[in-house]
């Protein structure tokens, strides 16, 4: 059986102030295990644009103003029944208000 089988890719993206937090609570979730090990990701730094309307409370910058910020896009796969948890462990430790993520299914080969 294929080490991606049941599994699938969750994509978060953090300020580079909470990348650390993010990967501990994602891999103490279950999030990141593959084979004999646990905790693995990838990350990837880049800049986040938001604008936040006038009911927003941003955790960085100010509602109405244009705002980057410098984040890192982190890659785990988790297995789906493990999902919920490391996605509720993930909103936890994450500050904003509004979390920009992905989860994309993964192909089983053998």
């Amino acid at each position: 059986m294929s080490k991606m089988a049941g599994k699938v890719k969750l994509i978060i993206y953090v300020p580079v102030s909470h990348t650390e937090a993010v990967l501990k609570a994602l891999g103490d979730a279950g999030a990141g295990e593959i084979g004999n090990y646990s905790h693995c990701s990838f990350t990837t730094r880049g800049t986040g644009r938001f604008l936040g309307n006038e009911k927003s409370n941003p955790a960085i910058g100010q509602s109405g103003i244009s705002e980057a910020v410098e984040e890192d896009r982190i890659e785990v796969t988790v297995f789906k029944s493990r999902l919920e948890q490391a996605v509720l462990a993930m909103k936890a430790v994450h500050p904003y208000e509004e979390i920009a993520f992905d989860i994309y299914p993964l192909e089983d080969i053998e």
